[in-house]
């Protein structure tokens, strides 16, 4: 090969084809040899590439045109909200979602704070008032609570009869003491 020899079919160290691998019989190029002109016919391949192209061209340009008059013709008919129609803009059912929630909630600290801390009218009609916590507690400690009206004693001059315990028996929870219930041990 090297030598422009044909190649030998002898055997030898090279193999049964007389050559070091598969890929050396193609590495030279037999004299004569060219390519083939009845295979493959170059006009018809750069023809159907430029009409490939052209196509491409054409279709991408309608599909653009299409797509464009479809937008215009949807917002030419339908309305902005199709649920909305004929209704004038209103905001969602509540509760909504908070834009500020940390504002929010400060802001209604602050306003609870002011129901606590300041005079303000609850029934100007009937002249119910609130107070500051801390005043009413102050008032509440010089004029003391108001207290239950206590039933008429049998008598002045007896003693109060002792309240009978009955065993297993316990003042009730519920009651606050008023009332005795049975309970386990």
């Amino acid at each position: 090969m090297a030598h422009g020899h044909p190649p030998s079919h002898g055997s030898g160290a090279a193999g049964a084809s007389g050559h070091a691998s598969a890929e050396d019989e193609y590495l030279g190029t037999p004299e004569g040899s060219g390519h083939e002109h009845t295979d493959a016919n170059v006009w018809i391949i750069a023809k159907f590439g430029l009409w490939l192209a052209v196509s491409a061209i054409v279709i991408s340009g309608g599909m653009g045109l299409l797509f464009g008059l479809f937008v215009k013709q949807s917002e030419e008919t339908s309305p902005e909200f199709p649920l909305a129609v004929g209704q004038e803009r209103r905001l969602p059912a509540a509760p909504r979602l908070q834009q500020f929630p940390v504002n929010e909630h400060y802001e209604f600290r602050q306003q609870e704070d002011a129901v606590l801390q300041k005079y303000g009218w609850v029934d100007r009609e009937t002249g119910v008032v609130r107070m500051p916590i801390a005043d009413a507690m102050k008032l509440a400690v010089e004029r003391g609570l108001p207290v239950r009206a206590q039933p008429p004693a049998a008598a002045a001059d007896q003693p109060a009869a002792p309240v009978q315990q009955t065993p297993g028996l316990m003042p009730a929870d519920s009651s606050a003491g008023r009332t005795m219930e049975r309970r386990r041990q």
